[in-house]
């Protein structure tokens, strides 16, 4: 009841501070390739964040959106990726009744993974869902690749989760893992991690054969970005295992849809060498850890503020932030986003180079909470060390 009353008051602060007219926007196109700056000696800049704000709850009963006639009454994640002027909202498990009392991914009309789109790039009061894709005869939100649903017992599919997507030209890509077992709170398995691809917005999807990445790997959940590096555009990876056991490695590949969909074409970080630069290797035992920590489902972007690379995760029960040099780091330290003891089962902060105003100072973020099992919309605003302080 503590934490209902507390979302209770930020709603209603939200609400009274609603800005008339739409913010300036910084980086609201979120489809540029980051020129990749390897110096690791610029110093760290994010000193903290502020007014941490809950503006809408965008997914299930009461939301801003009616998700409910599109059966989609409880779900989670919602990763972002852009194409033109569509964000596509990645959610995983998804159920379209639930009982009123239910906790965590229940309930009937079971999809693995929906997908909402939506042309609003405005983030200060909410995102508007303009549709789903793919979407059934009668109008439900459809799997994008449905899973098994094989029991609960380590010896098949239980179910695919997107874990973020990306858009090479025209087309679609989502990264998902295939889990084969629901343990405790944070711990599952997977088969491996793979990719779909959408040729027609997301309206179908395939399932490729290949690349895969085996269950076991560090290479099971990622967050990506498209980077430029010695004139060539990559997709960079930050990568974490299944469930919330361990650190982020990093792996890249050429961004074009011959070489994404070929495993061979993607090198790992393995460390820099005596120069400084980095080095990239094609076998992924050979990747180092660039963050420490049991991870949560991260996203990583490219801050026009503070012109730094900027990550989100959950760990340990709280929504964290931290500023990377370089991709690979250093990284500073983690600053807490959002407090466990404010908003009790958060997890899946996901960020969107889009969704930024004040010249990038504000983000805003999708976040998923256990209880209702839904996806809410936040802002807050990054503190930067002032320029002469160090």
């Amino acid at each position: 009841m503590a934490a209902q009353a507390t979302r209770s008051r930020i709603r209603a602060a939200a609400a009274a501070s609603v800005i008339i007219g739409v913010m300036a926007m910084a980086g609201c196109t979120g489809t540029g390739a980051v020129d990749v700056d390897a110096d690791p000696d610029k110093p760290f800049v994010l000193e903290g964040v502020s007014n941490l704000t809950e503006i809408a709850q965008l997914t299930g009963p009461g939301a801003m959106n009616d998700t409910e006639t599109a059966a989609v009454a409880g779900t989670d994640l919602g990763s972002m990726t852009n194409l033109g002027d569509r964000t596509y909202f990645f959610f995983g498990d998804t159920f379209g009744e639930r009982d009123p009392d239910s906790i965590g991914g229940q309930g009937g009309i079971w999809r693995s993974n929906v997908s909402a789109w939506t042309t609003d790039d405005d983030p200060t009061d909410g995102i508007t869902f303009d549709g789903w894709a793919p979407a059934d005869d009668i109008g439900w939100a459809a799997a994008l690749v449905e899973g098994d649903h094989d029991p609960n017992d380590g010896k098949g599919e239980v179910t695919k989760i997107p874990t973020h997507g990306f858009a090479i030209g025209e087309t679609l890509y989502i990264a998902y893992m295939s889990v084969n077992f629901w343990g405790e709170p944070g711990a599952w398995d997977a088969n491996y991690s793979g990719l779909a691809r959408s040729t027609d917005g997301g309206e179908s999807w395939t399932a490729l054969e290949n690349p895969r990445w085996p269950g076991d790997s560090n290479f099971i959940q990622v967050a990506p970005a498209h980077v430029m590096e010695d004139g060539v555009e990559y997709v960079y990876f930050w990568s974490i295992p299944s469930g919330r056991f361990g650190g982020v490695q990093l792996m890249r590949v050429p961004a074009s849809e011959e070489a994404v969909e070929d495993l061979t074409a993607y090198t790992y970080f393995s460390g820099v060498d005596a120069a400084g630069e980095p080095r990239w290797d094609a076998d992924l035992t050979a990747a180092e850890t660039v963050v420490e920590g049991t991870i949560g489902e991260l996203s990583v972007m490219w801050s026009t503020y503070l012109e730094r690379w900027v990550m989100t995760y959950s760990d340990g029960g709280s929504a964290f932030i931290r500023e990377g040099v370089t991709p690979w780091g250093p990284w500073g330290d983690p600053i807490e986003l959002v407090s466990s003891a404010e908003y009790p089962g958060l997890y899946s902060p996901y960020m969107n180079p889009r969704y930024v105003s004040d010249d990038g100072r504000t983000i805003y973020f999708a976040l998923s909470l256990w209880d209702p099992y839904n996806v809410f919309w936040f802002s807050t605003d990054l503190e930067k060390t002032e320029p002469g302080a160090f």
